[in-house]
């Protein structure tokens, strides 16, 4: 349907709700003249054909129907033309789409008219549209009354099509289907896998180019891409497009269409993919990633199997970032929420990443980043020591097996679970595991981890406190109580803070040190290594929070404190609340846990503004604890 049919629409669509018009009315109500919404009204009674009227009387129209359930598909037939620019976004499209298609300046008027809209709108659309060009480096020039230009290289122009509108103006613009043979033919003859990204890329490749608008004298890093294997197969099926449309496609078409080549996802297929040539550079760049975050983090992670899929990764990755092809992520607020620490991680490497090579990491690309993390620190969780539980039942042997196929489904599959009646549950027996559940009170003391559970259970509940006695022999207050946070086990009144009398952040950091060091929590050396460490970058999160952390020499345990400030002090380019002080063992990696657990609790303590508010706003280390209590 032509786009006048849309104005014919809201006319037929106001006489349903109101029973009578006049032209004045319609006129202002369009935004057009009296003349054309007579034309218009005569336009729709041709489209109703017979089924209904709009008829003048005294001034006046006046609708009438003569066969209903004719008239109701009449309207669904001319009221389906309108869903196109019943949103602001379906008109910014089609303005985006005329303007870069169009060989002469296009005036307002005549565009609103196309989209059966008020000048009034067209107005605020276009002020939405050039607000959303403008960080694309495109522009629309000239004045109403004068026409409107759209102005940028085209570059840009393909980018943002491709980012932000290439569903609205090319949903009806298929390959045809003798190209769409040629593809199929040159990628079944590669190792490359076909994605819908390239078949989007040569689309507008095609459409731009053979509509007058080539690409020129792109960035010499595009020129070094012909040397790439990918290259020569993109160069073959492109000469053979060529030859099909009669044309000749210039290196620059040939490089746009090979952008999403080099920038692919990994591909699936592990023999496709070591088919590509991997860049030398990204086993370095993975090993700077790695140490930075040993620095920032004191997290060590080991090199994966997978490793050589992550380093293809990261070349896929960094050629998506450089030649701007856009990969959406969907996942981005659940990694996020789910997965804090490995997002973290994909922080840290994004800034090396930067650093490197001048790309900012997208949120879409982070995500990936740190799904790779987060699968990292899986992997390195499954090889911890894998321990020995028992299950200590006073009810009878039926009841214990009950209770243990109850466990089977919460516990890890690389526990193992024993049944011991109560006159086996010695001191020397219970020795051998490193967790004990039971249903009775146990009738000799233990050094290890007991939980109390019912013959039936809460699976939730009994998961949660499994989880906090993988650190039973890591925090100096062990309750395997239902309390979320592991981390109030490693805090007492010694390391609890309260800044109330302003001063600056080092200043603080300096105090809860001093402290530490006299009560010999953590060694002589360690101020100094923790001023070292802050030399080589911020230890500032977001959200207000603090970590200054770094090896201690006074026992082998991890030592946490907390300072608190009431009102923020500034530190660097950060305002500052809570002070998370974390005093580190000489060997700790990812294995360990409670590390990754004692992070993922602070972030999760950064990222909830009104636990925040409690935790800067407690009186006392009771208060403190009180704020840290989170029920699973």
């Amino acid at each position: 349907m032509g786009t006048g049919e849309n104005r014919i629409a809201s006319i037929l669509l106001a006489f349903c709700r109101v029973h009578t018009l006049s032209a004045v009315e319609l006129a202002e109500r369009l935004e057009v003249s009296e003349r054309t919404v007579r034309n218009d009204i005569k336009q729709l009674n041709e489209d109703l054909k017979g089924c209904a009227a709009v008829e003048n009387t005294q001034g006046r129209y006046t609708l009438h129907v003569y066969d209903g359930a004719a008239f109701h598909d009449a309207r669904a037939r001319l009221t389906k033309s309108d869903e196109r620019f019943n949103s602001p976004r379906n008109r910014m499209d089609y303005i985006f789409g005329r303007l870069m298609r169009a060989e002469a300046p296009l005036l307002t008027d005549d565009l609103a008219y196309e989209m059966s809209i008020g000048r009034s709108t067209f107005t605020g659309d276009l002020k939405k549209l050039r607000a959303e060009l403008e960080p694309c480096r495109l522009s629309i020039l000239g004045k109403t009354s004068k026409g409107l230009v759209l102005q940028g290289q085209e570059t840009d122009i393909r980018n943002y099509i491709l980012e932000s509108a290439y569903e609205a103006l090319y949903r009806d613009y298929p390959l045809d289907p003798e190209i769409t043979e040629l593809v199929d033919a040159a990628f079944s003859r590669s190792p490359f896998e076909k994605s819908e990204p390239f078949q989007r890329f040569l689309t507008v490749m095609l459409d731009r180019f053979l509509t007058g608008h080539p690409l020129e004298n792109l960035p010499q890093a595009f020129y070094s891409l012909t040397a790439r294997r990918e290259f020569s197969v993109i160069d073959g099926l492109l000469e053979e497009i060529g030859r099909f449309l009669h044309v000749e496609f210039p290196p620059e078409e040939k490089l746009f269409a090979l952008l999403p080549i080099v920038g692919m996802r990994t591909p699936a297929d592990a023999e496709n993919m070591k088919a590509i040539e991997l860049d030398q550079a990204m086993g370095p760049l993975a090993d700077e990633i790695f140490r930075q975050i040993r620095l920032e983090l004191n997290i060590s992670l080991e090199r994966p199997e997978f490793m050589e899929e992550f380093l293809y990764h990261l070349m896929f990755m960094i050629n998506r970032l450089r030649f701007h092809v856009r990969l959406k992520s969907d996942v981005v607020a659940e990694l996020r929420e789910k997965y804090p620490l490995a997002w973290q991680m994909g922080g840290v490497a994004a800034q090396v990443i930067w650093a490197k090579y001048g790309v900012e990491v997208t949120e879409d690309e982070r995500s990936y980043l740190a799904s790779y993390f987060g699968v990292f620190l899986e992997e390195s969780a499954k090889r911890r020591r894998p321990f020995r539980a028992a299950v200590v039942c006073g009810m009878g042997r039926v009841t214990a097996r009950l209770v243990a196929s109850q466990l089977k489904r919460v516990l890890d599959s690389s526990v193992e679970l024993t049944l011991l009646s109560m006159e086996k549950a010695t001191p020397e027996r219970l020795a051998e595991f490193g967790l004990i559940f039971t249903t009775v009170q146990l009738p000799c003391r233990t050094e290890q981890p007991v939980i109390f559970i019912h013959e039936i259970f809460n699976e939730q509940d009994i998961r949660h406190k499994i989880e906090k006695a993988k650190y039973w022999d890591q925090v100096d207050v062990p309750v395997l109580d239902n309390n979320w946070f592991v981390m109030v086990g490693l805090l007492d009144e010694s390391r609890f803070f309260r800044f109330d009398g302003g001063g600056t952040y080092e200043e603080a950091v300096d105090a809860m040190v001093a402290s530490l060091t006299e009560g010999g929590q953590v060694d002589e050396g360690f101020a100094q290594r923790l001023r070292e460490r802050e030399e080589k970058g911020s230890m500032a999160f977001d959200h207000g929070v603090a970590i200054p952390h770094t090896v201690q020499k006074a026992g082998d345990r991890m030592v946490l404190a907390v300072g608190v400030f009431p009102q923020p002090v500034r530190y660097r380019d950060r305002e500052i609340q809570l002070i998370f002080l974390l005093g580190l063992p000489e060997k700790v990696d990812a294995e360990d846990g409670i590390l990754v657990r004692v992070y993922e609790e602070i972030i999760s303590v950064a990222k909830d503004s009104g636990l925040m508010e409690k935790i800067t706003h407690a009186a006392d280390f009771q208060a403190l604890l009180r704020a840290l209590y989170r029920q699973v």
